[in-house]
């Protein structure tokens, strides 16, 4: 059986690169590595702990009809101040922070966003 190296990255693609770019820089998120030119242009951002988000230029905008991921979970120690700062760099609400116990044995304070290109975000802290 293969032996499992751990998680690498997420893929992302979106209408307009730099203004995700510069979204995920103001969470924290830092410019890891560029490549390519205009629809072809992509990055990886370490989002933390070594863990990238890879983001492609060339999206449509148009919702996909059978979308592979429900969103983008960033460990956090204060979801409601990254909830925050995500609004002050031009993140919409989605869901407001709250403490929940998923499945009435794993408390959690989280708290979502929709990104620049309406990409769900979630900040999420164990308690």
């Amino acid at each position: 059986m293969p032996k499992r190296l751990g998680y690498h990255h997420t893929a992302l693609r979106v209408r307009d690169i730099d203004r995700t770019i510069e979204f995920y820089a103001k969470l924290g998120c830092s410019l890891v590595r560029e490549w390519g030119e205009g629809e072809k242009r992509a990055c990886m951002m370490d989002i933390g702990g070594g863990n990238l988000l890879e983001i492609f230029a060339g999206g449509t905008g148009e919702a996909e009809v059978f979308p592979k991921f429900e969103h983008i979970a960033l460990r956090s120690e204060d979801p409601d101040a990254d909830f925050e700062n995500a609004i002050k760099s031009g993140a919409r609400p989605r869901t407001m922070p709250a403490s929940v116990s998923i499945g009435g044995v794993y408390p959690i304070r989280m708290a979502f966003v929709f990104g620049p290109d309406d990409e769900v975000v979630e900040f999420f802290k164990e308690l």
